[in-house]
């Protein structure tokens, strides 16, 4: 009998009240939701659990986004999870396209409505990335 693998979402953002957001609005679509704060923090936890996909803040208060992203697309273990950029600040085309050139699949500025994120994180995990 084969089990289910539950699709699960870390979010890194320096702000607690916004990952709290995030999670209890995935958690309400049945996705699983771990948090963290830092990079340091999400290394620690994509150590001991591997997501579905990755919603990553631009500004976190040890790396910058885009480092953490490229970092995360050229570790084999990680390379094929889908990240989503956040930002409040950088949000200028020019910014966009650093992002994706880091390497991630979207890269969506703050404040999103919870729906446009929904669609966003549903059709990554639904093509893979």
């Amino acid at each position: 009998m084969e089990t289910a693998v539950q699709t699960s979402v870390l979010v890194i953002d320096d702000d607690p009240r916004f990952r709290e957001t995030l999670s209890d609005a995935m958690e309400l679509k049945s996705i699983s939701v771990d948090g963290a704060g830092s990079a340091g923090q999400a290394l620690q936890r994509l150590g001991a659990h591997r997501p579905s996909l990755i919603l990553l803040d631009v500004q976190l208060p040890d790396v910058h986004g885009f480092e953490l992203c490229r970092a995360l697309k050229s570790d084999e273990r990680f390379a094929d999870i889908p990240v989503v950029l956040l930002s409040a600040r950088f949000t200028e085309p020019a910014d966009r396209a650093e992002g994706l050139m880091a390497g991630a699949e979207a890269y969506l500025s703050k404040s999103i409505g919870m729906e446009s994120l929904w669609e966003e994180v549903r059709y990554l995990l639904d093509t893979g990335g």
